[in-house]
This record gives structure tokens, sequence and C-alpha cells, in this order.
């Protein structure tokens, strides 16, 4: 039989599962960048653009198309076209998203107007409109880390009330996609801007064109490899694994030691979609390129070795889904709210 001191504890546990993780420190890769400057400045000049990323991607939006196009006689029953779409298109579609995200940041062009414009091309293999948009949600998701209101990478409340069963984790990690395309524009306005309009315009031109040429087929093979993208891919695991808290909060106080906000990801996936899986390293150095990231980790190790990470995408799913002691609410909030300026 537990003892009273058990129960207390397991009623403290479950209440805890079930509420979001509130720190009083200050966001973590703001201190630790001025950690790393200070103890080593050369990092600073690794800052800059890629002249390669936007070759990356003319491959890659040339392969989507192409496999598209050889899709068109296809059909929806075909077991053919959702393998192609699982293993060539989500793939090619997780890089697309990730180079958008490398062009949020500026770090494929000089000028900021040239990575809108290119990331704008990028997105073309998507089939929705989404690169204008993504840009200024996923700035406010680095300025305003963990606070409630403009960090829309954290779950709502009501969804980690409903999702945080194993069958909820299981709807959520296989419906994700959708969560982090709606979940932002129901939090928080953005304006709209030229870069939006264009966005659609040529999104929905170059639909129409694809479709008028080469029948559906094409478009529903867009649609599937991007819905599969953001599904129960092994590369989808990247969006649980960034930010989501797989360590017992028990092991660290609000007041002392961080909670480990951010975790990296240190496997062979990252070939695909521009080292992405260095997330405390982009967190920390959001204007370093992704062919430089890696060298941040070897300049600054003693900084990242202590850190918490993982080695499998995979493995975040299957521990997200399957492991009670991690939900919705594995998420770290700022206890003091931030002011938009």
């Amino acid at each position: 039989m537990a003892s009273t001191t058990e129960v207390v504890r397991e009623q403290e546990h479950e209440r805890q599962r079930e509420e979001f993780i509130y720190t009083y420190q200050e966001e973590p890769h703001r201190s630790r960048r001025k950690e790393i400057i200070k103890a080593h400045p050369e990092v600073t000049k690794l800052t800059g653009h890629e002249p390669l990323t936007k070759y990356v991607v003319y491959g890659v939006v040339a392969l989507q198309f192409t496999v598209a196009i050889l899709l068109r006689n296809s059909t929806l029953s075909d077991w053919k076209f959702w393998l192609a779409a699982y293993v060539i298109g989500a793939t090619c579609d997780s890089n697309v998203f990730l180079a958008i995200h490398e062009f949020s940041h500026n770090l494929g062009f000089r000028k900021p107007v040239h990575n809108k414009l290119f990331s704008i091309f990028t997105n073309l293999p998507i089939g929705i409109p989404y690169s204008a948009g993504f840009g200024p949600y996923h700035l406010l998701h680095h300025k305003y880390m963990g606070d409630g209101t403009y960090d829309t990478d954290i779950p709502t409340n009501l969804e980690a009330m409903v999702l945080s069963s194993v069958a909820g984790k299981a709807f959520f990690a296989t419906f994700q996609i959708f969560f982090y395309a709606l979940r932002p524009v129901c939090l928080v306005n953005v304006d709209f801007t030229w870069v939006h309009f264009l966005n659609i315009v040529v999104q929905v031109a170059v639909d129409i064109v694809l479709i008028k040429s080469f029948g559906w087929m094409p478009f529903y093979y867009l649609l599937a490899s991007a819905f599969l993208a953001g599904s129960l891919h092994p590369i989808a695991g990247h969006f649980i694994a960034e930010h989501y808290v797989f360590d017992p909060p028990s092991k660290y106080d609000p007041k002392g030691t961080p909670f480990p906000e951010t975790y990296s990801y240190y496997g062979p996936l990252n070939i695909f979609v521009y080292n992405a899986g260095y997330h405390n390293e982009h967190h920390d150095f959001p204007y370093i390129p992704w062919t430089r990231l890696k060298k941040v980790r070897e300049i600054a190790h003693e900084f990242y070795e202590p850190l918490p990470y993982h080695t499998s995408w995979v493995k975040v799913i299957w521990d997200f889904v399957f492991d009670k002691n991690v939900t919705l609410w594995c998420r770290v909030k700022r206890a003091e709210p931030v002011k938009l300026k």
C-alpha cells in the first residue's frame, strides 16, 4: 500500500503534467550567445548568407515536380503513388520547409527582399502559399521564445488539455502540419503585405498551369507530400524534438538551473534539412547559415556538450506518443509575459 507521501508526490506529479512548465529565467539563447562570443569571438565570423542553398533548392524543386508529372497517370488508390509521396515527396518537402526557414533569417542572399522572393519559388512544391506567412511568425518565435502570446510554436491550453493522451498525441503527431499552419494565424495577427499577395498569386498560377497541363494527380501528389512531411515521417520528428521537454522537470529549479527549452539532434537526417537538428546552435546564432552550424558546435563545444540532445527523430515521435510523462504540456513558458516591441 502506497504511503501518504507517495500519494501526495504522485498527485503533484499528475498536476504538473497538466500545466506548462513555467520559468523565471531569461530566454537561454540570448545569455549563452553572449557567453560564447566572449569566450570565442571568432564565432561571429561565421555569420552571413550561404550561396549554396539556392542551388540545393533548384535541385529539390526540379525533382519534386518531375516526380509529380511522372505520376500524372496514377490514382489515389495506387500504392506506388503513396510510396513516392512518403519516401521522395515528404523528404523533398521537408527540405523545402527548412529552406524557407533559412530564407526567413535572410541566410540565402545578401538582401532580405531576395530571400523573400526566392522563398516564393521554394514554396512551389508545397502546393499551398506558405512562405510569406511563415517568416513573421517564426521570427516572433525567436524573439519571444516561451511567451504564451507571441510564441505560436507553443500549443494552446485547449490543444494540451484535449490531446495529451496517447490517442491525442498520436493524432497530433499525425496531423501536426495543420496545427503548425493554423495555430499562428488564429493567435497573432501580422500585416498582410505585397509579399503575401505575390506568394498567393504565384502559387495559384503555377498550380493552375500544372493541373491544366498534366491533370489533377500531380497536384494531389504535391499536397500529399506536404501533408506527409508534417506527419508520421522520420524527418517530421524535428517539429517535436526542437522544444518539447523530454527530461523530468523535477531535475531543474525554475529560479536556478534553466530548463532545457531547446534540444538539438545530431544524426544523419540533418543532411536532408539544412542541419535543422542543430537547433540550440541555430537559436544561439540565428544569423549563421546551415553549412556553418557544425562549426559553431566545434568552436564552443564546452557550451553544447552538457546540453541534452536527441539522436533519433523516429524515437522522438515514439516517445512523445507513448511516454506518459511527455505530453503537449511539456513546453516551457516564461512566467513573466513580454511586451511586443
